[in-house]
């Protein structure tokens, strides 16, 4: 719901951390979950260094979410709790396989875009039923990576969190 965009936010934000730059992590350097290639597309600017990236305004951490992960999720016409826990993995995993997840695990072709069929589908499925499906995707999904013997602890702690939060979130 409209309501849900900051709530949702600041609990991506509590998962995302601060500045990382981990060389395992295929992102690369990162900030409150931005990696440096992200924010320089958004900006336009190829130039933006790794300490311009440490010092990104709050304005924009805001801005960028709403645009690239949000709205692109369709967020304001999910129901309270799913739109969260799909921001959530859009972020983590990106919009197209976050929206295949959603979609196999309410039953519709996972075509990788939330449009007019996926959303009926996700208004009419149990919410909570729902989140508990996702979480399972969204778990066997992070199993299948390459790199879960490095990252795999966090990413099943994420899930689990999320979970219980967007679970709270139903109305």
């Amino acid at each position: 719901m409209k309501e849900n965009y900051q709530s949702s936010l600041n609990h991506v934000l509590q998962s995302e951390g601060l500045w990382s730059d981990n060389p395992a992590d295929p992102g690369g350097a990162t900030m409150k979950g931005i990696t440096l290639n992200t924010y320089r597309s958004w900006k336009g600017n190829p130039h933006i260094t790794k300490d311009e990236l440490k010092a990104i305004p709050d304005q924009d951490v805001h801005d960028l979410y709403k645009q690239n992960y949000w709205d692109k999720i369709k967020g304001d016409d999910l129901p309270s709790g799913v739109d969260y826990a799909v921001f959530d993995s859009a972020v983590n995993m990106g919009v197209g396989r976050a929206s295949k997840l959603i979609q196999t695990a309410v039953g519709v072709t996972a075509d990788g875009v939330i449009g007019n069929g996926t959303l009926e589908a996700i208004k009419n499925a149990n919410q909570t039923d729902l989140i508990e499906k996702f979480s399972a995707e969204k778990q066997a999904f992070y199993q299948s990576l390459p790199t879960f013997g490095t990252f795999g602890k966090g990413w099943l702690n994420r899930v689990a969190q999320v979970k219980t939060v967007s679970e709270s979130m139903v109305a």
